[in-house]
C-alpha cells in the first residue's frame, strides 16, 4: 500500500495558539556538551558560553506583509557578525535570490540556529518539518499575538545581537510522534508541537473512540472528537474544549474529549512515558485526524492513532526572562475578574 501523506488544511476557525512555557530537562548546544535546565526552574537556563551559530537559517511566513525589509535587516545583522545565511525556497523567492534555498529538513541539517519570521502558526509548521537534528529556534513575531514568536520587530536588532553573543536563555518544547495505522500498515507519520485531534465535520454523526494507554483499556468516548495535547498545546485547542492548563514542568499529555455525550468523560492528564492508542470504532463519514490545526488526513472505521512522546523536542530561544503565571495573566487574562 502506498504511504499517504497528511493534507494541508486551511484554518476554518480562529484558534488559540500555544501559550505555555515548557520545561527543558536537557539541551545540547551546537558542538557542545549537554546542559541540564532542571535547576533553573520553569525550563529556563542561561547560556553563558559564546555559541557557534554559523550558518544561520531564516524562514519567513509566505506572503507576510513587511517581511522583506525585516529579512534584509536580519541579513545585515548576521553579516556584521560574519555569519553566513541560508533560507528555505519560499523565503529565497521572496528575496529574489538564488542558490541559498534549502528545504526545511535539509536546512535544519545544515544550520546551527533557525530564525522564524511570522506568527505562531508559522513556527508550528516549521517545528513539524524539522529533521531530528536539534536546532535552536528564535521566533520573530510578524503577527498579532506571538506566544511562541515572542521577539517583536522593534527588538530584532538587540535580541539577535545578544543571542549571537551568547546572552540568552533556552527552553525546550515537548513534541509528539503520531502514527496513523490502517490494518497492519502505518499510512502516515509525523511529529507535532501542539496537539493531534480526531474530529468530525459539521454533518457527521457522533464518534465512537476506543482509547487505550500502554495497551490497557481506558474508555470508549462518544463525542464530537478527541484531543491529545502536549503541555504547549494544553492552552490551545484543548483549553477551548475544557481541558486543563498543564504546568510547564510537568512531563505529561492531556487527553481531552470534544463535547462528550457523557458528562463523566472528563479530560485526563497522563505521563509522557506512555503510548496512547485511539481507534475509530464508528463508521462515520468525514472524520479527520489533524495536526496543530494545519495538516489533516481522512480516517476510516478501524483506523488507529498511536501517540507517544517524540525523541526530539524543540529548543526555543527565550528573548526575555518571564514568569509562567505572568504569561497566563497577560495572554489569557487568567485569574482576572
Amino acid at each position: 500500500m502506498e504511504r499517504r501523506q497528511f493534507l494541508r488544511l486551511f484554518p476554518a476557525r480562529h484558534r488559540r495558539e500555544s501559550r505555555v512555557l515548557s520545561p527543558l530537562p536537557q539541551w545540547r548546544s551546537p558542538g557542545g556538551p549537554a546542559v541540564s535546565g532542571a535547576a533553573h526552574g520553569g525550563g529556563h537556563f542561561p547560556v553563558k558560553s559564546l555559541p557557534d551559530f554559523d550558518p544561520v537559517g531564516v524562514v519567513a511566513k509566505p506572503g507576510a506583509a513587511g517581511a522583506k525589509p525585516v529579512l534584509r535587516q536580519l541579513f545585515g545583522i548576521l553579516r556584521r557578525h560574519g555569519i553566513r545565511t541560508l533560507c528555505d525556497p519560499q523565503t529565497s523567492k521572496l528575496l529574489g535570490e538564488r542558490g541559498k534555498a534549502r528545504t526545511l529538513p535539509a536546512l535544519t541539517q545544515t544550520v546551527k540556529l533557525l530564525i522564524v519570521l511570522g506568527g505562531d502558526g508559522t513556527l508550528l509548521g516549521v517545528a513539524r518539518a524539522m529533521s531530528e537534528r536539534t536546532v535552536p529556534v528564535l521566533g520573530v513575531n510578524l503577527g498579532k499575538l506571538g506566544f511562541l514568536t515572542e521577539t517583536t520587530l522593534e527588538e530584532v536588532d538587540s535580541v539577535l545581537s545578544h543571542v549571537l553573543e551568547g546572552t540568552f536563555e533556552m527552553e525546550e518544547r515537548m513534541m509528539l510522534k503520531v502514527q496513523v495505522l490502517r490494518g497492519r500498515k502505518a499510512i502516515a507519520s509525523s511529529r507535532l508541537l501542539n496537539e493531534v485531534v480526531i474530529n468530525k465535520s459539521a454533518l457527521a454523526r457522533i464518534l465512537e473512540l476506543d482509547v487505550r494507554i500502554d495497551g490497557q483499556f481506558v474508555a470508549i468516548y462518544h463525542a464530537d472528537g478527541l484531543i491529545v495535547a502536549t503541555p504547549t498545546g494544553s492552552t490551545a485547542y484543548s483549553l477551548s474544549a475544557g481541558g486543563p492548563i498543564v504546568l510547564p514542568a510537568m512531563k505529561a499529555f492531556c487527553i481531552t474529549p470534544i463535547c462528550p455525550h457523557a458528562l463523566t468523560n472528563r479530560p485526563l492528564v497522563v505521563p509522557d512515558t506512555v503510548t496512547i492508542q485511539v481507534t475509530l470504532e464508528s463508521d462515520s463519514q468525514d472524520v479527520y485526524c489533524t495536526l496543530d490545526g494545519q495538516m489533516g488526513l481522512p480516517l476510516k472505521a478501524g483506523d488507529r492513532l498511536r501517540v507517544r512522546k517524540s525523541n526530539v523536542g524543540l529548543p526555543l530561544i527565550v528573548p526575555h526572562p518571564r514568569n509562567y503565571f505572568d504569561v497566563l495573566r497577560k495572554k489569557l487574562r487568567w485569574g482576572a475578574r
